[in-house]
């Protein structure tokens, strides 16, 4: 009997149209200097369904949305997903260039993910709640 790999199933996601050009640039031109973030980035780009901005569910993570999490070891955070130069983790921005960035991307409420961090061992989070960027 052939050896089964336990993968969990990746949750659905959705990314604006104009998000998902700018990432697949932002991810590309990464991949020299942060190969494993950019694979990763570029991966749930791929996956996703893209939409029109006026078209994504109101509870998807989209880039300037402020996510809260928990995460499988207890912790819990509130972050707000931004661009790699707008990065500030004392203020509580998290860049999309990043472990945790790349797997928040396009999440709804209530939905799971595993991601990797910068050390190699795997974290679960789930979404409780997301708050789109005011304009």
């Amino acid at each position: 009997m052939a050896d089964k790999t336990t993968r969990k199933k990746l949750p659905s996601i959705v990314i604006n149209a104009e998000d998902h050009a700018r990432l697949t640039a932002i991810a590309s031109s990464a991949l020299d200097r942060v190969p494993d973030v950019a694979e990763a980035l570029l991966s749930e780009l791929d996956r996703a369904r893209i939409a029109a901005p006026g078209k994504l569910p109101k509870d998807s993570v989209q880039m300037g949305s402020t996510v809260a999490f928990d995460a499988d070891n207890g912790f819990a955070k509130e972050v707000r997903l931004v661009y790699p130069g707008e990065a500030d983790i004392e203020a509580g921005k998290i860049s999309v260039l990043t472990p945790i960035g790349a797997a928040l991307i396009g999440l709804s409420v209530g939905q799971s993910i595993d991601w990797v961090d910068r050390a190699g061992k795997v974290h679960r989070m789930t979404i409780r709640s997301v708050m789109p960027q005011a304009d």
